[in-house]
């Protein structure tokens, strides 16, 4: 379905409940704008960096098996719910969950549920865009042919070499975060929706152009045998459970933005529909990208299993080593930079939106004090990966001992906020609000419906639940 309604009534406003809601507000332009910019939040450096990863680490298909049903009992009916409350309160995260509140008499205590979110979506902008500098630095280093015939104590000197300079991540880092406050600024139409219906269909173009490269090296059948022969043998409790916490994460859960971009999603849309279809395309880029490093890696004699160092040290590796090395590697790194930034323009969304709302900024306003402020959070990460590696600001605390600023946000958004803020969103549409008004919003077939809130309830929130009390323990 495809509305061009550039202001209308916020959603709920026939109902005659939205009288604390703005009065006009701006609508995707179409299902499919907003299908491509939750599918851009969610598509990010999880997919490209670290689904290979962790699927290498713990054994190949079997964890894409499990990681795929966690996919269908947690991240789609948290995500429906998410855009639900999005789309009914018609406002900012905060504020919609105030609006909802309100409207169903419920404590206003809850709002800080999208409080979490808002938050944890800040934190993670802040780290995240030191790492979109490392992806954006290597798009040169790739580009000059600096990688080509080296070996692999040389390639990681690289590597070592660029988180050593707090100078240049500084650079890296600041043209990162204005590439991603350039779009915001621009507002839903001009920046976030013209953004995504460029940057994804390029971010599709490029992966499949390495997957056709990748289909060159000659073990491209075993790269498919590594992602969907399951072998069982190899898959722990520990692996489970990082498939469960991935596909959470993955998908863009637990941060306010779904809410965000719910909020400006009109009444005739499934939510259903677009987010089954958000969380298959998500899924696909990740599969595709598991397609396009590891025959790669298996060409080259390398380890699927080299953790994080997949991307910025066990990959240029590769690269330099094949033929049109130079070429594909620039390309892989700029699908990398467009991953990170469709996320990192959905990471700032929720704050600027509810800084528009309840201080009155402009948006051009909130987009300069929200990233700004990003981008000071993001210098202590740059300083703990160098001159700060020793600093542990919170290290009198045994959980967090030995973590540094990097570490700690990290740490803090992917293990406590995160998973806390789905378990309370599971917890709030599932048992707090009416069940008539779910059903009238998302307008599903009875068994379906159902079949969602069954779910919903008693199965979603128990598997986050374990994910986040093993994170804690």
């Amino acid at each position: 379905m495809t509305q061009s309604v550039t202001s209308a009534p916020a959603p709920g406003a026939a109902s005659g409940a939205n009288s604390a809601a703005s009065p006009k507000r701006a609508f995707w332009s179409s299902r499919m704008a907003f299908i491509l910019a939750a599918t851009g939040s969610a598509v990010g450096l999880g997919n490209v960096w670290k689904f290979p990863y962790i699927t290498g680490e713990n054994g190949g298909g079997a964890f894409v098996l499990v990681y795929l049903l966690c996919i269908a009992i947690v991240g789609i009916p948290i995500m429906m719910a998410e855009v639900l409350i999005g789309r009914r309160g018609g406002r900012s995260p905060i504020s919609s969950m105030g609006i909802l509140c309100q409207r169903d008499k419920l404590h206003s205590n809850w709002r800080w549920l999208a409080g979490i979110g808002v938050l944890a979506s800040f934190l993670i902008l802040s780290f995240y865009s030191v790492i979109g500098g490392w992806a954006l630095s290597y798009v040169g280093t790739a580009g000059s042919g600096e990688l080509s015939g080296q070996s692999s104590e040389t390639i990681g000197a690289i590597f070592s070499g660029l988180l050593a300079d707090p100078g240049t991540l500084l650079i890296w880092h600041t043209l990162f975060m204005a590439l991603t406050m350039l779009v915001v600024a621009r507002g839903l139409r001009g920046g976030l929706e013209r953004a995504v219906t460029i940057l994804m269909p390029a971010l599709f173009v490029l992966l499949l152009l390495l997957v056709g490269y990748a289909m060159t090296t000659g073990h491209f059948g075993q790269a498919l045998s590594f992602l969907f022969q399951p072998d069982f043998s190899k898959l722990t409790t520990e692996g489970i459970l990082v498939a469960l916490g991935h596909a959470f994460f993955t998908l863009s859960l637990g941060m306010g933005v779904m809410m965000a971009y719910g909020s400006y999603l009109p009444k005739g849309v499934s939510i259903a529909r677009t987010s089954m279809l958000v969380s298959v395309m998500d899924t696909g880029v990740a599969l595709l990208a598991g397609l396009a490093i590891f025959p790669l890696v298996f060409a080259n004699g390398l380890e699927p299993g080299a953790g994080p160092g997949l991307i910025f040290q066990t990959l240029p590796l590769a690269f330099a080593q094949m033929p049109f090395g130079s070429l594909f590697g620039t390309l892989f790194f700029v699908l990398l930079v467009f991953a990170a930034w469709t996320s990192a323009i959905s990471l700032l969304e929720p704050l600027v939106e509810w800084l528009e709302e309840r201080r009155g900024m402009n948006r051009m306003i909130s987009t300069l004090g929200a990233g700004i402020a990003a981008w000071l959070l993001g210098i202590g990460s740059i300083l703990s990966l160098n001159e700060w590696s020793d600093f542990a600001p919170l290290g009198m605390f045994a959980i967090f001992e030995g973590k540094t600023i990097f570490d700690l946000l990290d740490y803090l958004t992917a293990n406590i906020l995160l998973p806390l803020g789905g378990l309370l969103v599971a917890v709030f549409v599932g048992w707090f609000m009416a069940r008539q008004a779910l059903e009238n919003e998302l307008s599903m077939g009875r068994r379906s419906f159902a079949l969602w809130y069954g779910v919903l309830r008693y199965v979603t929130p128990v598997a986050v639940a374990i994910v986040f009390i093993y994170n804690l323990v």
